[in-house]
């Protein structure tokens, strides 16, 4: 499910949804991996967005479905006609094989969208999309669910209608697992746009930030501030506290506004990461799509081991209260939105509780210290570090879009930078952009 598009029947990576079926078996802390990753559906030859999602999912049934299973993986609808979501509907042990499981899905994908001149395109957003004009919104399976979001918040604007992200979904056991594992995900939530960002492109132009996504994300369900929050979540000392303190109040002004009922659901809370209790998982949710999933996977690979190595080094329960204060998290979250890899991150306290005894530093600097971190102690596998260090080395994928386009920032030279991206992702290869 994504954090902008929910539906309350899916089989999650981590579990049942509310439609009857068996509950999978809990987990504990990094015992499997589910992740979701949502790419454009867009006309082959003009890249424009195509809404055409339905008739994708239809594969013979007669009827377009919300997912599509195939085996261990799966494909599911979004808000809008023009996104898919690919995901592994089995937890993984490990993040090793899910790159190549996940380009097979693509490439089926592509096979059939080649019926219709369409293919799958990456990346956070579209670059020219009009979302007021070109938003069609998902009409069949859990449709009252989509309408009332669009009466309430206006799904035909940046930060609904054009948008894409990956989702790492971490199981949690028990609670003192669950605080564990939330203390040390906010702690990594705000450097992640500075490997991930890749989206500086909206309406055609430049935006100022390389994380633009996430720069309309945090003010898309303004409508409902309890479900957003300042998006980097309030320390939680357990499930209950966080039903009580952030679900509860949610539900409330959301029955304010009207939803009818509709909305009741822990996936209206859009934070940057979320617990979802009915599978025992907490969902990160600030990560930008990339050009490959050989990328997005080995993202998702050094943001699971740092939480993992931040997790570790909580004994038992983290005192809440004693945790890094959140505005200086949201702070450092919203630096990287603008500047990515260039973000100078001086906050002492910060690099301190990420286990880093290092001064101010660039946040590319910084990942170089925490992967060198990593792979010392054998908690990244090896195939991560080559697609890494292309992004240490040559910036997120944002910036190396920046730089591929030069002055010439017209829609003809994004097409063809995005027409590239398009084959990185049919190769499940990383775009280098200019050396």
């Amino acid at each position: 499910m994504s954090p902008e598009h929910p539906t309350h029947v899916r089989t999650s990576p981590h579990g049942a949804g509310q439609s009857g079926e068996s509950r999978a078996p809990v987990l504990d802390a990094f015992g499997g991996y589910g992740v979701e990753i949502e790419y454009m559906i867009v006309d082959r030859d003009g890249l424009d967005v195509r809404p055409i999602a339905d008739e994708l999912l239809c594969l013979g049934a007669g009827h377009p479905a919300a997912d599509v299973v195939r085996g261990d993986m799966g494909w599911s609808n979004e808000l809008a006609l023009h996104v898919l979501e690919v995901k592994n509907r089995v937890p993984s042990a490990t993040l090793d094989a899910l790159p190549e499981a996940f380009h097979a899905e693509i490439t089926a994908i592509n096979t059939l969208l080649g019926r219709h001149g369409a293919q799958l395109l990456p990346g956070g957003m579209h670059p020219w999309m009009d979302p007021h004009a070109e938003t069609r919104l998902w009409t069949h399976e859990n449709c009252t669910i989509y309408s009332t979001y669009d009466r309430i918040f206006d799904c035909r604007r940046h930060g609904w209608g054009n948008l894409q992200s990956v989702h790492l979904n971490l199981p949690f056991g028990d609670d003192e697992q669950f605080a564990r594992l939330h203390a040390a995900i906010r702690l990594v939530l705000p450097i992640l746009p500075a490997l991930a960002a890749s989206s500086p492109i909206a309406d055609g132009h430049l935006t100022g930030f390389m994380d633009y996504r996430l720069e309309v994300y945090r003010d898309h369900q303004r409508q409902l501030p309890s479900s957003i929050g300042e998006c980097i979540p309030r320390p939680s000392a357990s499930p209950a506290e966080y039903r009580a303190q952030i679900l509860a109040p949610m539900y409330r002004e959301a029955a304010e506004y009207g939803d009818g009922g509709v909305l009741q659901h822990e996936w209206l809370n859009v934070r940057a990461a979320i617990p979802r209790f009915e599978r025992n998982a907490i969902e990160i949710r600030v990560l930008d799509v990339q050009e490959c999933p050989q990328a997005d996977l080995a993202i998702a690979a050094v943001t699971a081991a740092l939480v993992q190595r931040l997790y570790a080094s909580y004994h038992s329960a983290p005192d809440a209260d004693a945790t890094i204060r959140t505005a200086a998290l949201v702070r450092t979250f919203r630096a990287c939105l603008c500047d990515a890899e260039r973000t100078q991150i001086d906050d002492a306290s910060y690099l301190a509780q990420l286990g880093l005894d290092c001064g101010p530093c660039r946040a590319h600097e910084l990942w170089a210290r925490v992967i060198d971190l990593l792979v010392a102690e054998d908690r990244l596998a090896p195939r991560w570090h080559a697609p890494l260090q292309l992004i240490l080395e040559r910036g997120p994928l944002a910036r190396r879009i920046v730089a591929a386009l030069g002055e010439d920032a017209g829609r003809l030279q994004m097409r063809e930078i995005y027409r590239e991206l398009g084959e990185c992702l049919r190769d499940n290869r990383q775009f280098e952009g200019t050396a």
